[in-house]
């Protein structure tokens, strides 16, 4: 990769946005699919969360895996904050004490307001850019439709056991048609 000039690097961060992003879009697209229908950054809640759910109490942030420093170690020596890499968050070389800073502000932020958001009774659900790799799309996108039908189900006291009791493994279930019963 090659090395570009502080104008360069500029103009490159100044075009990054903070809404409607692809993994954003790829997440409610996904939702919309699936028959979630939600509200987008709503003003009113500390975040301004990227999706929210009323239906279902549930804000979704969608966080770039680098904005929000995703897997990333942080350690304190002695007055020194070591921050490592992780597999799809690689902190810069150049200009590394404000990047740091900025992601680990980030990093607090988010667990600030989603206390906030639990306080008032919201549940958060954070999906993270790398999760929505091709490879890991469709299984992530289900991954949060099962969860809001938890969440909805545990709000409505539907109590739900999602193991077979050992009694029951053994018996045959009834089918809703037996192919004995089908003649034509």
């Amino acid at each position: 990769m090659g090395k570009l000039s502080p104008e360069q690097r500029h103009k490159q961060m100044a075009a990054i946005r903070g809404k409607d992003t692809k993994p954003e879009l790829l997440v409610r697209r996904g939702l919309w699919k699936r028959g979630f229908r939600y509200r987008l950054n709503h003003k009113r809640l500390p975040g301004h969360p990227d999706i929210v759910l009323r239906k279902y109490r549930t804000c979704i942030f969608v966080n770039g895996c680098f904005w929000h420093g995703h897997n990333v170690a942080v350690a304190q020596v002695n007055s020194t904050v070591l921050v490592g890499d992780s597999e799809c968050c690689k902190m810069p070389k150049s200009n590394r004490e404000f990047w740091v800073a900025k992601i680990l502000r980030n990093k607090e932020r988010d667990k600030a307001e989603q206390r906030k958001l639990a306080e008032m009774g919201w549940h958060c659900i954070t999906v993270w850019e790398c999760e929505l790799k091709p490879a890991k799309r469709e299984e992530t996108l289900e991954s949060i439709a099962f969860t809001l039908n938890h969440i909805w189900l545990q709000d409505h006291g539907v109590k739900v056991n999602y193991r077979t009791p050992p009694d029951e493994e053994d018996k045959q279930l009834p089918m809703a048609a037996e192919d004995n019963e089908i003649k034509r």
